[in-house]
């Protein structure tokens, strides 16, 4: 690492090699692009599921081709005559109307006509429903409102939610970025270059990371590339962040700033490739999810971490050495200069008080992340349908306005699929569940294999227990009857649930066993990670458990999506490690010389701030994904941003000096860092002392 750091110091290679590498990510973005290739119709189910196979079976059926939207007519006071012939004159012209007249409902305040919606994709979904929802109110008869609901027009109205969202999320998170890089440098210069190198190696991965993902066949989804970029600015510019510290505490004791940024990189390679390392692994994991979609950002994440180490590591130091030290202007440092491993900073002064004290601070934090945590005894997984918007779309009040006047399922049923099975017996089986309200055969046209369907309406509303239960019961009473599967909204409803507490059972356990290797090999020690990884698990129970809180009595959320308490783990256990990284690493340099004591005190005093500024940052980017109006995204950006917050203010800054000062030397156990002088209060204070003098 020494040789290439050497070599990416010198003036025209540095300048070379910075100019070649932007230049060249600039050519592969614009030429290349990123991969068009998006979700597929099943990339949210869980592999294996029952829900999955009625798909897969269900798309044997030419006519079942795409799926349905249902447009609701409705009034004040019971329709009359001539406004319900008049709502028959226009659902016939609808596209692919049957001739069948509407569904009134008993009270006659609605009527509804289901329209199949033949779409290849989400985009074709979206036109066809915006077509027909301007059809249907074109020329609607006084009095009667026109809405368009059904499993169509929620995948559209979702499809909508990312119509520009990615530009938007990435404007807001360079903007947020940019704020936080200046506030923290204090420069009206210096934060372009690392926003520059960190932005371009973000577009690059996006690009990278989709063509990697269509080249192993794994679909992903629209919040894919904008969770990417989030990581991508939020890693890569903690990684800005440290060996910018680190360059600058260099620039203090050595005259030639080659010569300080080869050292710098030299020291903080190591905590970067660490943290990176750890990070990846976290996120290859993701791989074995039962869901295609995770796995696609399980991978494609990775790739964005690979790409913003290697632009930390190689661009940045290349492009900071083509400049001066004026680039720091107006806080230039001078040769000569107080480090801040040696400076009385506010870290110092609350190592100093730790270090008086450390078992009294190590039980009160513990109590604190106790607390916090006891929130998660109350949280329930599960969003229901009109629950999963921060604004409610047309078709989610479409179908709460639908379950006024008609079964709570009339919209969107549960679908059973059977291959050369008795359709009219079928039918009469599941009528006879509990909570079908009733089951209508869909015979086998010509051509579709001897695949026919059974669609049930339940009484229950989509996205209770007893909606729930009423699916399982169905599944129950069809289990013997050939290849029979349930399918529909409610059904994958279910199998997500189930298979996301899968997920969590086997990727959780994993992902710990993995970091506690990967900084074992770093630290070379057994206790250390063990410690490390700990805090981490306690810093995310306690997220949880406070953001359940905040969902709960200041957001008005009611439930946790399914999917954040596993994608929020692996960001704050990867990512929260990232701090104990950099503070242990320095740890164990400090160690060398000073022993464990007062090597741990000068390390928060020299990587408090910029751990400090990193956390907050990466808090901040990842509060940003609130600007989605999906609650999945707005749920994982609060318990990231809470866990981030406590693991850089509380965790890394009083937790764990707390312990490494009561363990002493067992702290780096079996390794020994045997110290150059004196490892006692009594020497640290004289050395305190002497510093205060001079």
């Amino acid at each position: 690492m020494q040789r290439l750091a050497n070599l990416i110091t010198r003036r025209w290679v540095a300048g070379l090699l910075a100019l070649a590498a932007l230049l060249g990510a600039g050519a592969v973005i614009g030429i290349v692009g990123q991969a068009e290739r998006g979700p597929t119709t099943t990339s949210s189910m869980p592999v294996g599921s029952d829900s999955l196979a009625a798909a897969e079976l269900l798309e044997e059926v030419p006519e079942a081709d795409g799926s349905a939207a249902v447009v609701l007519f409705s009034s004040d006071a019971a329709l009359t005559p001539q406004q319900l012939g008049a709502i028959a004159g226009l659902a016939r012209e609808l596209p692919g109307a049957t001739g069948a007249p509407p569904t009134v409902a008993d009270d006659r305040s609605a009527a509804l006509v289901v329209v199949p919606v033949d779409a290849a994709d989400a985009t074709q979904t979206a036109e066809v429903v915006a077509d027909l929802r301007t059809q249907v109110r074109a020329d609607l008869p006084d009095g009667v409102t026109a809405q368009v609901t059904g499993p169509a027009a929620i995948q559209a109205d979702l499809a909508a939610v990312f119509d520009g969202a990615n530009l938007r999320l990435l404007a807001a998170t360079a903007a947020v970025v940019a704020f936080l890089l200046i506030v923290t440098y204090r420069s009206p210069v210096l934060w372009l270059v690392p926003l520059t190198v960190v932005g371009v190696a973000d577009q690059l991965a996006a690009t990278i990371a989709t063509h990697t993902l269509a080249a192993v066949d794994i679909p992903w989804d629209e919040s894919t590339v904008g969770i990417l970029s989030v990581l991508v600015f939020g890693a890569g510019t903690n990684y800005a962040l440290l060996l910018i510290s680190r360059y600058r505490d260099e620039l203090r004791v050595r005259e030639d700033r080659r010569e300080a940024m080869a050292h710098a990189l030299t020291r903080t390679a190591e905590a970067v490739l660490a943290s990176a390392t750890t990070v990846v692994l976290g996120l290859l994991a993701l791989l074995l999810s039962a869901f295609p979609a995770t796995r696609g950002l399980g991978l494609a994440c990775a790739v964005g971490i690979v790409v913003a180490a290697v632009f930390v590591l190689v661009v940045l130091p290349a492009a900071l050495v083509v400049f001066g030290r004026w680039i720091f202007w107006p806080r230039v440092p001078r040769t000569g200069q107080v480090s801040l491993a040696d400076s009385r900073s506010l870290w110092r002064r609350i190592g100093n008080a730790v270090s008086r004290h450390p078992a009294r601070f190590a039980t009160a934090t513990i109590m604190l992340l106790a607390v916090g945590a006891a929130g998660m005894t109350q949280i329930r997984t599960g969003l229901d349908g009109p629950d999963q918007f921060l604004q409610k779309p047309e078709a989610i009040a479409a179908g709460e306005r639908l379950a006024e006047s008609f079964p709570a399922g009339s919209a969107d049923p549960v679908i059973i699929v059977s291959r050369d099975s008795d359709v009219t017996e079928l039918a009469r089986v599941v009528g006879d569940v509990e909570g079908v309200s009733s089951a209508r055969a869909v015979g086998a046209p010509e051509g579709a294999g001897g695949v026919s369907q059974v669609q049930a309406v339940l009484t229950a509303d989509p996205g209770s227990d007893a909606a729930e239960q009423a699916v399982r019961d169905i599944r129950a009473a069809v289990a013997g009857t050939g290849e029979t599967h349930v399918g529909g909204t409610e059904a994958e409803a279910l199998d997500e649930s189930e298979a996301s507490s899968r997920d969590r059972l086997l990727i959780l356990p994993l992902i710990l066993g993995l970091v506690v290797i990967a900084l074992g090999g770093l630290l070379r020690s057994v206790v250390a990670p063990l410690l490390l990884v700990t805090t981490v698990v306690g810093t995310y129970l306690a997220s949880l458990g406070i953001s359940w809180v905040l969902f709960t009595q200041v957001l008005g959320f009611e439930r946790l999506d399914n999917g954040v308490p596993l994608l929020a783990f692996v960001f704050l256990v990867a990512l929260g490690v990232d701090y104990n990284i950099f503070l242990v690493t320095r740890a164990a340099e400090e160690s060398r010389s000073h022993g464990t004591r007062e090597g741990m005190l000068r390390a928060l005093a020299a990587t408090g701030g910029v751990i400090t500024s990193a956390g907050v940052l990466l808090a901040a980017v990842f509060a940003v994904l609130g600007v989605l109006p999906l609650v999945v995204l707005a749920q994982l950006g609060v318990v990231v941003c809470v866990g981030v917050l406590l693991d850089t203010l509380v965790v890394r800054t009083v937790l764990v000096p707390s312990l490494a000062l009561i363990l002493g030397d067992r702290f780096w156990w079996p390794r020994r860092l045997a110290p150059a002088q004196p490892d006692s209060p009594a020497a640290d204070d004289q050395r305190e002392l002497a510093h205060v003098q001079g």
